[in-house]
């Protein structure tokens, strides 16, 4: 490999990690805890993660403004559900997204009636 090579390499690899810490700023401006130490990959899975809880939210009629409050207070959805799940300081990356996940599910399941 000549030296070309490796700075445009270099080059790549700093511009990703400046996408994944705008991102990962995104993320945390919405209330998410972001541990510092997530890599490139941790970063994508939990916006995408973020994305399918929004697109269920909003399938269900749940108003993303309404339901996700401003960073550091509590929010009030109009269905519990639409809230978007916090992240634990001690939970990774990959339990997290699990938890979008089941989060998903909840909102896509029909509610049952009492």
């Amino acid at each position: 490999m000549d030296a070309r090579q490796d700075s445009n390499d270099a080059g790549r690899r700093d511009e990703v990690r400046e996408v994944a810490r705008e991102i990962a700023g995104r993320i945390s401006a919405r209330g998410v805890y972001m541990r510092g130490d997530e890599s490139s990959d941790d970063i994508i899975a939990i916006e995408e993660a973020i994305e399918r809880f929004e697109e269920a939210v909003e399938s269900r009629g749940g108003d993303l403004r309404m339901d996700e409050p401003p960073r550091g207070h509590r929010g009030e959805p109009d269905d519990p559900r639409f809230q978007l799940p916090a992240r634990d300081a001690g939970m990774s990356a990959a339990k997290y997204v699990e938890r979008l996940a089941q989060a998903v599910d909840k909102i896509r399941t029909p509610r049952r009636k009492s």
